[in-house]
C-alpha cells in the first residue's frame, strides 16, 4: 500500500512524506514540486484553489491520507481582502472536505485506513489577527469531530486524526524562508504514530502550553482573546523593529 500526502512539498507535509517514504511508496500532491528529492515517491500537481480535482481520480492503492496544506498570515480583518479570505476558506477548509469526500469510501470501509489532517489550535478559540484563518480551521475541526462521530456510530474502526499545533519551528509557515527537516522530524514521526494508532486529536505541547490556554479561554473567552491580541501585537512590533 501507499500514502498520499496533500501539501507534501514543504514544511511538515514534506517531513511526513520523507518519513513515510522510508517504509512505503508516497504520492505527494501539491501546487509546486517537492523542495527536496524524496526516493520512492511520485508527484502530482494540484492547486487546491482550482475547481478541478480530477488529478486525484487516478490515485489508487493507498491506505494513508495526510492533508497538511494550508496558509494564513497575521493581519487584522480590516486588512484582509475578500479574495484572500475566500482563498483561505477554500484551501484550509473546503479543500480538505473535498479530498476526504473522494476517499471517504476507504475511510468508511471495514479495511484499515489511516487519515490525518493538519488543523490548528487557532480553530479552538477566538484568534485576533487570525480571524479568517481561525474560522477556516474551526470549520475543519468541527467537520472532523462530526465525521469521527459518524464513523463510530456506523461501527467503523477508522478515525481521522485532527493535528492542531500552535507555532512550530522548521516550517516556512512559521516565517522561515526554508524548511528545516531536522527540526520537523520529531513532530512528523509523532503525527504518523498517532495516526497509525487511530487517535482523534493531537495537540502538540498540550501539557506544556495549550492546556492552560484552553482552560483560560473556557473560563473567560473575552479576557483570553484580549491577551491573544496583545501578544500578537507585540510579536508584530518586534518583527517590524528587526527589519
Amino acid at each position: 500500500m501507499a500514502a498520499l500526502v496533500v501539501g507534501g512539498s514543504n514544511g511538515i507535509g514534506l517531513s511526513i512524506a520523507q518519513e513515510l517514504s522510508k517504509q512505503e511508496k508516497v504520492v505527494i500532491v501539491d501546487r509546486e514540486n517537492p523542495a527536496i528529492t524524496i526516493a520512492n515517491s511520485d508527484y502530482i500537481h494540484l492547486d487546491l484553489t482550482d475547481d478541478n480535482y480530477d488529478a486525484l481520480n487516478h490515485i489508487q492503492g493507498i491506505d494513508k491520507l495526510i492533508i497538511t496544506a494550508g496558509f494564513g498570515r497575521l493581519a487584522l480583518f480590516q486588512d484582509v481582502s475578500e479574495e484572500e479570505f475566500i482563498r483561505q476558506m477554500t484551501v484550509n477548509a473546503i479543500a480538505p472536505m473535498r479530498i476526504i469526500k473522494r476517499f471517504y469510501d476507504c475511510i468508511h470501509s471495514d479495511k484499515p485506513f489511516y487519515t490525518a489532517v493538519m488543523v490548528s489550535i487557532a480553530g479552538f478559540m477566538s484568534s485576533p489577527f487570525f480571524s479568517t484563518y481561525a474560522a477556516s480551521k474551526a470549520a475543519l475541526k468541527i467537520f472532523i469531530e462530526t465525521l469521527n462521530t459518524e464513523l463510530r456510530c456506523s461501527e467503523s474502526n477508522n478515525r481521522i486524526l485532527n493535528v492542531s499545533p500552535g507555532s512550530f519551528q522548521g516550517s516556512r509557515f512559521n516565517g522561515s524562508n526554508k524548511n528545516n527537516l531536522e527540526l520537523l522530524s520529531p513532530l512528523a514521526k509523532e503525527i504518523i504514530e498517532r495516526m497509525m494508532n487511530k487517535e482523534e486529536l493531537f495537540i502538540p505541547k498540550y501539557d506544556e502550553v495549550f492546556k492552560n490556554v484552553l482552560e483560560r479561554y473556557h473560563n473567560d473567552p473575552i479576557a483570553e482573546g484580549i491577551h491573544s491580541y496583545e501578544y500578537k501585537l507585540r510579536r508584530i512590533k518586534e518583527s517590524q523593529d528587526k527589519e
